[in-house]
């Protein structure tokens, strides 16, 4: 398993690579340089609360839907048609509020019809979600790290028609990116739908009341749990928007968002551990084979290079905001900054988190979850009136650490998993080591480019030395013969 999970992770840290950079630094960063950040920031604040309420249109249904066809591979047929058919009601309840929610907060009429294409993204993107749900937990991984960048690659495709082929009009406007998402989304469902079918054999639309009643009391703990976790890292933009007046909401999230954005392309690559792990963890405790040497295996990788990461964007944070956008400040720099730490909080929770949800520890998932919202909610409304974006930013800073801190203890408790004293006093001076470094680095090297690369290679020169990762077992594992995964 552990050769499995490393041989399919680096196939998908490598498709990303090649894809989601560009999205999110090519075409997603010159929207908002070509539209504004005033604009772009209204649209951040819509996308945040679309996003919130996406858990109604999933329920819960993609992890639990992963966790036991992962286990029973022959339910994939009795499933799909039912699941599917289910998903069209949770689609009008999930317009219902999201519309309800936009009328009470004040959103104007052309706000409104912007949420709601915003909303039918988030209905495809769900299903896409589901659909890729089946392939990983039949162990397709590397099919499903295709249609994890398949909507992005026709992103890419539209919007770079429409931003430098200028095939829409001179002026690019916020409206036509939501519409090119919606194409891309549409799209990409299909070919999945089609594929998950062919693997089924089956579908028909089957609106089984005692079936989805099923569902529901099977799903409905993931479902809180994964809107309460939605709550707290999306409640953020929304909140900066409206608690401040006017224009000034709007370009506060819109200077969020700028440093948010190379957050999320590192957490994009984070995600990948929670979407290989889900299923191969699921799998193995269901055989009631032990978790803990993939866990050792997985956190390492995760957390020595995704520290490196921060290290460089946190250094280095001015230079790379002026390199990316063409008007920016120390504040700017200050958010970006401080948001780029959340990501070894975040990355620890898609690994321990995910091991308690493939263990079915959900009761204490969502207490805890439901601790993060009501902090998250109060420092903001605390915090933002008085710091503005930053205020945010210290908000989610305590309240993801928090929420990582709990769970890997509670993980570490249920699955006794130990680490030698030594190794944890070298990953110690590794953390101490690197942030020395780089500031030494900062103030005598003058090209920051070179700085980085030169922090980068010395930090994995300190990973080799102190043998935090061990790379010979690694290679080890994809030498022994290679697992059937397709």
């Amino acid at each position: 398993m552990q050769k499995k999970f490393i041989e399919n992770l680096f196939f998908l840290i490598l498709i990303n690579l090649l894809v989601k950079p560009f999205w999110i630094f090519g075409i997603d960063r010159a929207v908002q340089v070509n539209v504004g950040d005033l604009d772009y920031g209204f649209y951040f604040s819509l996308f945040n609360l679309s996003f919130i309420f996406q858990i109604i249109l999933d329920f819960g249904i993609t992890s639990f839907n992963n966790r036991n066809i992962a286990q029973h591979h022959h339910m994939l047929r009795k499933f799909f048609s039912s699941i599917i058919s289910f998903k069209i009601i949770l689609t009008a309840i999930y317009f219902f509020l999201l519309l309800g929610t936009g009328l009470i907060i004040g959103y104007s009429p052309e706000a409104l019809r912007i949420l709601v294409f915003l909303g039918f993204n988030q209905v495809l993107a769900s299903y896409i979600l589901y659909l890729r749900s089946n392939i990983s937990a039949l162990q397709y991984f590397k099919l499903d790290g295709l249609f994890s960048v398949m909507d992005r690659i026709f992103m890419i495709i539209l919007c770079g028609l429409a931003l430098w082929g200028h095939v829409l009009g001179p002026v690019f406007r916020i409206e036509w990116f939501v519409y090119i998402q919606t194409v891309s989304y549409a799209i990409t469902a299909l070919i999945a739908f089609i594929t998950v079918y062919k693997k089924a054999g089956y579908f028909r639309f089957r609106f089984n009341k005692k079936f989805f009643i099923i569902i529901v009391k099977n799903t409905w703990p993931f479902a809180i749990l994964s809107l309460l976790m939605s709550v707290y890292t999306r409640i953020d933009g929304v909140m900066i928007e409206r608690l401040l007046p006017g224009s000034t909401g709007k370009y506060q999230a819109g200077i969020y968002a700028q440093g948010y954005r190379i957050l999320d392309a590192a957490n994009m690559f984070a995600f990948l551990f929670a979407t290989l792990l889900l299923p191969i963890f699921s799998r193995m405790l269901k055989h009631k084979e032990n978790v803990v040497d993939l866990v050792r295996t997985s956190y390492p990788l995760f957390f020595f290079p995704s520290f490196i990461l921060v290290a460089s964007c946190f250094f280095y944070r001015a230079e790379i905001m002026e390199l990316l956008y063409h008007q920016t400040s120390a504040y700017h720099y200050k958010i970006f900054g401080g948001l780029m730490i959340n990501l070894l909080a975040i990355g620890s929770v898609y690994i321990f988190g995910t091991l308690l949800t493939a263990n079915g520890n959900l009761k204490f998932l969502n207490l805890i979850s439901l601790t993060g919202v009501i902090l998250n909610i109060v420092l903001n409304l605390i915090l933002i009136r008085k710091y503005q974006a930053f205020g945010a930013v210290i908000s989610t800073l305590i309240t993801q650490f928090l929420m990582s801190f709990l769970q890997i203890i509670k993980a570490v408790s249920i699955f006794k998993i130990k680490t030698s004293w030594t190794y944890l006093m070298k990953s110690l001076l590794f953390i101490l080591l690197v942030p020395l470094m780089y500031y030494l680095l900062k103030n005598n090297i003058n090209n920051w480019m070179i700085g980085i690369f030169v922090g980068a290679f010395i930090s994995f020169l300190f990973i080799l030395l102190l043998k935090l990762l061990k790379f010979r077992n690694l290679f080890n594992e994809l030498k022994q013969g290679r697992l059937p995964v397709d």
